[in-house]
């Protein structure tokens, strides 16, 4: 015999799994875009800053 469906825990079963989902993809985001902007700034920063200090002198 089949079982009986219980529609509201299964539904929000999915829309648990559908959450973690999205905050894991939000976290993986959030990390990248945290490491590119540790790296980015200290380069371009300091090439910003030697093409500035050659147009002064």
């Amino acid at each position: 015999m089949a079982r009986k469906p219980n529609y509201r825990f299964e539904r929000q079963e999915r829309e648990r799994r559908k959450a973690e989902k999205k905050a894991a993809k939000a976290k993986a985001k959030a990390e990248k875009v945290g490491e590119d902007e540790a790296e980015t700034p200290e380069v371009d920063g300091q090439a910003t800053a030697e093409v500035e200090d050659a147009d002064r002198g």
